[in-house]
């Protein structure tokens, strides 16, 4: 029942968020186009039949349509068949080349806008988050000397103030292959250089793969050392290992938080090997020993465990990036620079191979980010509606016919050769970029369930 409701939870996010971002997208066309004197025949948002249609007193049909991944608007257009004279003057193709790529762009533009629009609201209401310090380290993080408690304060001689900020950082430094300095404070309060050699990433490494190498955690996620449940019939339940019990130690190794436990019993556990835990139970130190038991692990390999399980763990953000009216302003602007940078040396690294196209996402996972956004509070959907908004507007200023971008590289070719490129040239385009944007959206279909199943 709880995946019913999770499914039908995230295609309704999935909804509002495509929704209201094509809507935007489409009326920035439509706007454009109206102050440009083209009629605009019909508005659409979403593809196919429509579920709801009207008549608007401009003589334009406002349509919603069922298929929710798109929308478009069809104006007055010669090239798709007879223009009465009366209508002539406000035909798109009969009007100047800068009016016909201003349509263009506006719809991207409009992307923009309500991205800074989004990214000012967060700011304003406030989007919870993460200081960043450290909590788990492994990977890169463990090699470069890192260390729980230290407190991140620049990637590269870019300073972050947050684990969000952090985590783009790192993401950015890693597509660049290069070993990338931080710069730490330590719990005594020292500042100090590490290096992360992200130069021993695997090739075409996922943004998974990036996370995982790298090997940092918030400090402020990490589980405690507490048992929530002990199995039946277990080591653990064989011992005297009752539900809230803290782990203090596993063979005289101190352990901090649950990641820890696994990891120290994997490292010291063996056939007819015994391990000897210190325990805190109502105030008291209990020291006791075990024989761990090899298991059936979830992905089908087997370890070693004594038979417990995590208490679960309430995370409260420690931080909220906040502003006032005015001072968002600003900081929005900045946000979208920095986001867009981010996305098109993306598609930059994509298309030289260095980065997985693995990471090109499709409509579920578009719903997952969706609904987990969603639950985390208006601040944080507005970011994840002001991310989104941008890339789409990134996307459809791609060079690919069938995109804005497309129809921007025909008007470019126009101005340079003085005439437009032949009807039959532009079908031609249209179907190759109606092929390219299939097999890019069947490459993100297919990430999401290898998402999903992996």
């Amino acid at each position: 029942m709880n995946d019913f409701l999770n499914i039908l939870g995230s295609a309704w996010w999935m909804i509002v968020t495509l929704g209201v971002l094509v809507t935007f997208h489409e009326f920035g066309h439509f706007w454009v186009a109206r102050r440009c004197g083209v009629k605009v025949l019909r508005f659409s948002v979403g593809f196919g039949k429509p579920i709801k249609s009207w008549c608007g007193k401009d003589g334009t049909e406002y349509c919603v349509a069922w298929i929710p991944l798109g929308g478009y608007v069809k104006m007055l257009d010669a090239r798709e068949g007879e223009v009465a004279p009366a209508d002539r003057p406000l035909e798109f193709t009969g009007k100047p080349i800068w009016q016909r790529i201003l349509v263009v762009l506006a719809g991207p533009g409009f992307n923009l806008i309500f991205a800074v629009a989004a990214f000012w609201a967060m700011l304003v209401i406030g989007k919870p988050d993460f200081q960043p310090l450290v909590g788990d380290v492994s990977h890169l993080a463990a090699q470069a000397g890192i260390q729980r408690g230290d407190r991140v304060l620049s990637v590269d001689g870019k300073a972050v103030s947050n684990w969000t900020d952090l985590g783009l950082a790192l993401a950015d430094a890693a597509e660049t292959r290069r070993a990338t300095p931080l710069q730490v404070r330590t719990p005594a309060g020292a500042v100090q250089t590490r290096v992360l050699d992200f130069d021993k990433l695997p090739p075409h490494p996922s943004d998974q793969a990036i996370i995982d190498q790298t090997g940092l955690m918030p400090l402020q996620r990490s589980l405690p050392a507490v048992v929530g449940r002990v199995v039946p019939g277990s080591a653990a339940k064989a011992a005297g290992i009752r539900a809230g019990d803290r782990i203090l130690s596993v063979d005289g190794v101190a352990v901090h938080d649950w990641n820890q436990l696994i990891d120290t019993t994997h490292a010291h556990a063996g056939p007819g090997q015994r391990l000897a835990l210190v325990i805190e139970r109502d105030g008291r130190r209990i020291a006791m020993d075990l024989q761990p038991r090899l298991t059936n692990e979830p992905d089908g390999s087997k370890a070693w465990a004594i038979g417990v399980y995590a208490r679960a763990k309430t995370v409260d953000y420690d931080t909220v990036m906040r502003r006032g009216p005015i001072a968002a302003i600003p900081d929005a602007f900045a946000q979208v620079w920095d986001l867009t940078a981010t996305t098109v040396k993306m598609l930059g690294h994509m298309l030289t191979g260095s980065a997985s196209l693995s990471n090109l996402s499709g409509p579920i996972s578009i719903a997952q980010y969706a609904q987990t956004s969603a639950e985390m509070g208006p601040a944080w959907f507005l970011y994840f509606l002001g991310i989104i908004s941008l890339s789409l507007g990134v996307m459809n200023l791609l060079p690919i016919p069938i995109l804005d971008g497309g129809h921007l590289l025909y008007y470019l070719i126009e101005l340079v050769k003085g005439s437009p490129l032949s009807e039959r040239a532009m079908a031609a385009g249209q179907y190759m970029g109606m092929a390219l944007l299939v097999m890019l959206m069947g490459l993100a279909f297919y990430n999401d369930i290898l998402r999903i199943f992996s």
